[in-house]
């Protein structure tokens, strides 16, 4: 009889799968059919506000961002849902109930170099590459935005009864400030079920640190042999930078023999070399990428080093900086030269080690160098190991470090969460990519913030990822496949 009752229990339990399975195709099926181009439009609406997060300026009081909200606020009671204004953040809500799955995303973007884009990067691209939506915040993540929204107006179309309350999150300062989110989340409720739409496909459920050693050298030149000056390159700390340049000034011929030598040996990097009347004025352009995937892009920075591989310079500023990135770094993506810093992971692989930035103040240079840091080094063990580096780079070099800020990120691995199973289903459904699995990013988003989130699109996986680049796009299949995959979650999730 036991057996029996179970058995009875497990096909009314099959069943009602089904059924929701059913109801979810309909519904996935439904929303793309009636707000496909409705989810273009209000993306186009939402990459139309700059809401790049500036110093001097609290993000509730700049007028991008309050011009964006007004907007979410405005789309909100359009299709129907709740809305709250709490400053840096948004919340978005569709039913009353007391338990939530809560979505999360954010509304501020990286900032764009207008001179990198063919249009405005604040305007959508729709005609230059057929197919590409090309914008900035496309990918990152207002396309996610726009299509949480008409995932959620296509349930309450179709009346879909849900357990569990669905609450849109929309965090206006992910890229810069996670302090008044980390604020924000003492007193907010954690949900019964959390997905950041941050990221990509199949299943994140491990995510590595953001961390950083930012380096500032301060030296002077006597100009009487060959030295370099106005060295520049990058443009923010998670990106990898398309752009470096510095001016070599009394080189011999023994140098320009070994600079045009370095240079034959490269690839995929454009050089200049253009001769001025102060100098030689040497030019990297690579190719930008978010800094999570540094072998997804070309680093101008470090190959503006490697050109100057064997050359004797002046201690300056600029030529300690060139020397820094040479020895401790090169084009190495991993830290193998960092002293011991290099370790990996079994599923979330190795720590990656990129310089990104370089900015001038005065006489000053400070090199951020963006990590990415896996679980399987104690962060004590890390912090004496990039110590001793940085230590021993001072000693062989007889340079002192005007400062060095080391800022250590916290990784995070999630493999029991208990919805991850149910958005892998979704996602084999939908791709009918069955040998799909779980899957580490070097990224940080917020869902580090919740008791179990996990991470859920929108890039494909295998598909170059653009967010933070200076081609930054998504295609209108991935909006309408995301479209697909989102209704289906919030179905599935809305009532587990």
């Amino acid at each position: 009889m036991k057996k029996f009752v179970l058995a009875s229990l497990a096909l009314v339990v099959a069943s009602a799968d089904a059924n929701l399975n059913q109801v979810s195709d309909a519904a996935a099926k439904y929303a793309v059919d009636t707000y496909q181009d409705a989810q273009i439009h209000t993306l186009a609406n939402l990459v139309s506000y700059p809401t790049v997060n500036k110093s001097g300026i609290d993000t509730p009081d700049n007028p991008d961002f309050i011009g964006f909200k007004a907007l979410l606020k405005m789309k909100a009671a359009e299709l129907g849902f709740d809305y709250q204004d709490l400053g840096y953040t948004v919340l978005i809500g569709m039913g009353e109930q007391s338990d939530k799955v809560t979505v999360v995303t954010h509304g501020d973007v990286q900032p764009a170099d207008a001179s990198k884009w063919l249009h405005s990067p604040f305007k959508i691209d729709s005609t230059s590459e057929p197919g590409k939506l090309i914008a900035r915040g496309t990918e990152d993540d207002k396309g996610a935005i726009a299509t949480a929204l008409y995932a959620m107006k296509a349930i309450k179309d179709q009346n879909i009864e849900l357990d569990n309350r669905i609450e849109l999150m929309i965090y206006l300062a992910e890229e810069s400030d996670w302090g008044p989110l980390e604020e924000f989340m003492k007193t907010y409720q954690q949900p019964k079920y959390a997905v950041t739409i941050d990221a990509s496909y199949p299943v994140v459920v491990a995510e590595k640190g953001w961390s950083l050693i930012g380096s500032t050298f301060v030296g002077t030149s006597q100009q009487t042999s060959p030295y370099v000056n106005q060295l520049q390159g990058g443009a923010f700390v998670s990106q990898i930078p398309e752009d470096a340049s510095v001016i070599l000034h009394n080189a011999t011929a023994e140098n320009i023999a070994k600079l045009n030598d370095n240079v034959a040996k490269m690839s995929n990097v454009k050089i200049a070399i253009t001769e001025l009347d102060s100098g030689i004025k040497v030019a990297v352009k690579g190719m930008s990428a978010h800094s999570s995937e540094p072998e997804l892009g070309h680093n101008a920075i470090a190959h503006l080093a490697e050109v100057f591989k064997g050359i004797e310079l002046e201690n300056n500023s600029d030529g300690q900086a060139i020397e820094f990135i040479n020895q401790l770094i090169g084009l190495d993506l991993y830290g193998k030269q960092f002293g011991d810093i290099a370790y990996s992971h079994d599923f979330m692989g190795p720590m990656t080690v990129s310089p990104t930035v370089i900015k001038r103040d005065g006489n000053a240079i400070t090199l951020s160098v963006n990590m990415r840091r896996p679980m399987g080094k104690d962060e004590a063990l890390l912090k004496q190991q990039i110590d001793s580096a940085l230590a021993q780079w001072q000693a062989n070099n007889q340079v002192q470090l005007k400062e060095t800020n080391i800022v250590i990120g916290t990784p995070m691995l999630l493999d029991n969460a208990p919805h991850a199973q149910a958005l892998l289903d979704i996602f084999k459904h939908f791709t009918g990519d069955q040998e799909a699995g779980f899957v580490s990013i070097g990224g940080g988003t917020n869902a580090k913030l919740f008791d179990n989130a996990v991470s859920f699109g929108p890039s494909m996986p295998g598909k170059r990822y653009t967010g933070h680049s200076e081609h930054e796009f998504i295609t209108v299949e991935q909006l309408k496949l995301n479209l697909k995959m989102y209704t289906a979650m919030m179905i599935k999730l809305g009532n587990m």
